[in-house]
């Protein structure tokens, strides 16, 4: 599944502004700032792609999903800055990324404008395969994505962490479940998927 991945490539801002900018908003001392913002940059160069799509897949607009993307990585350097721990801030930030959209999507669905789930449009079709080939290839993806709909929200949450490249314990930290329900929800929908796809 490609969720969000043209929202990703439309809306990528310069990381060194947003940065700066994040380090302005959280008033850090001079000295050391420097290797701190450095460590940050590093880290959203890296993984503010992969953030950004699961943020996505809550059904949050890009707006709304960089914002949170932004406000996840000023916890990160706030975190950093006072010293906490620097173990697994990929799972630390993801988690973050987690809960802000969580809590970003509560805020929409009491407000008075309703969310509009995406229905991600048609993807642009290659010359080369033949019409057939395009005709079986869009009802594979169809299948595969009314599938990935009917997942109950954990397993998809799972899948979706899963296919951004976290570790099973990562997964379970960030989704705050254990690491036996994360196996068993990976293997209950790449199950489904592996049937929908030998349809």
């Amino acid at each position: 599944m490609d969720y969000g991945r043209e929202v990703v490539k439309d809306s990528a801002p310069a990381p060194s502004l947003a940065i700066a900018a994040l380090t302005q908003m959280a008033d850090a001392p001079a000295e050391g700032a420097s290797a701190l913002e450095g460590e940050v940059v590093v880290l959203f160069d890296q993984l503010r792609a992969p953030l950004l799509r699961y943020v996505v897949s809550f059904g949050l607009d890009a707006a709304d999903s960089e914002e949170v993307i932004q406000e996840a990585f000023l916890s990160l350097f706030r975190h950093v800055r006072g010293g906490k721990s620097r173990a697994n801030l990929r799972g630390w930030l993801f988690r973050v990324a987690h809960n802000m959209a969580l809590k970003r999507r509560h805020r929409i669905q009491r407000g008075p404008e309703t969310l509009t789930e995406s229905t991600g449009g048609d993807a642009a079709v290659d010359p080369a395969p033949t019409p057939e080939d395009q005709l079986l290839t869009g009802e594979l993806q169809r299948r595969l994505r009314a599938v990935v709909e009917v997942l109950p929200e954990m397993d998809r949450r799972c899948l979706f962490l899963r296919a951004e490249g976290l570790r099973y314990r990562d997964i379970a930290e960030v989704l705050d479940i254990s690491l036996g329900a994360v196996s068993l929800s990976l293997s209950r929908s790449l199950a489904r998927i592996s049937r929908a796809s030998q349809r």
